[in-house]
């Protein structure tokens, strides 16, 4: 289980351990059993009165890219250390404005028995042209859950985690 001191030590360590001009503000950690996500957030650009939204759209696209590409040696090493040291994948992406943007991340496989009627919600996602397959459809609908439940799951994160401290605090088995 991943709890909050786990995931404070990670987000500590790149804080400490990322180049400050990479840092207009801290950067944002997610950590899961199989991956450590860093998303940097970088300076926007400047939106005049006369710049579209198409023309702030591509600019910030074009900063995106020019920090993927300037950083990824930095980068790299960063993630080989980190790898190392949390024994998790690293994923790098970037904040520009309004646009967030992943690099890389991991697509971890996980196995699950569905019974017939939920197979077919995921039938109806790929023949109605949703998803691809059901790997694709089971994914849409865990985005969609993750989207709209979003209080609802950190409430539940937050409990899971008060439910470790306590089984860390009683007797030893």
């Amino acid at each position: 289980m991943i709890t909050s001191e786990s995931v404070e030590r990670v987000r500590g360590w790149f804080t400490g351990r990322l180049p400050e001009e990479w840092m207009v503000e801290r950067p944002r950690v997610t950590v899961d059993r199989e991956e450590v996500t860093v998303l940097l957030t970088v300076a926007d650009v400047p939106a005049g009165e006369d710049v579209s939204e198409v023309e702030l759209a591509e600019a910030r696209a074009g900063r995106s890219r020019a920090f993927r590409e300037d950083t990824r040696e930095r980068r790299m090493e960063i993630a080989r250390e980190a790898e190392h040291r949390f024994e998790r994948k690293v994923s790098w992406g970037v904040r520009v404005g309004e646009r967030e943007e992943l690099w890389t991340h991991v697509a971890a496989p996980v196995m699950t028995r569905l019974r017939q009627p939920q197979r077919m919600v995921l039938d109806t996602l790929v023949d109605a042209g949703v998803a691809k397959s059901r790997s694709d459809a089971l994914a849409w609908c865990v985005r969609l859950v993750g989207q709209h439940e979003g209080d609802w799951l950190a409430e539940l994160r937050q409990a899971m985690e008060s439910v470790a401290d306590v089984r860390g605090r009683g007797p030893a088995a």
